[in-house]
């Protein structure tokens, strides 16, 4: 069974439209935050749906090698930022 992280966040609107959400990722002894600019119509529950995916996806890339090659066009997440404490 899988570790399911504990996650608070904040929301705030930004003047074009978007919404900056800062998040805090509790899991254990490990404490995690980053920023994520989503829509502004996106709900509470979208909106950690979306947290969960893109950590899932990160998780995922690191044993991805080929995100090293131009080959596949691998592209950075500028919309997703995540950082330890």
């Amino acid at each position: 069974m899988k570790n399911i992280p504990d996650i608070h966040f904040t929301a705030k609107p930004l003047s074009s439209g978007n919404v900056q959400v800062k998040f805090y990722i509790h899991q254990g002894q490990k404490t995690s935050y980053g920023y994520l600019l989503t829509r502004s119509d996106c709900s509470e529950e979208e909106i950690l749906d979306e947290i969960r995916q893109r950590l899932a996806r990160r998780a995922e890339s690191r044993l991805d090698l080929l995100r090293f090659t131009f080959k596949n066009q691998w592209k950075d997440d500028h919309q997703f930022f995540l950082y330890s404490a």
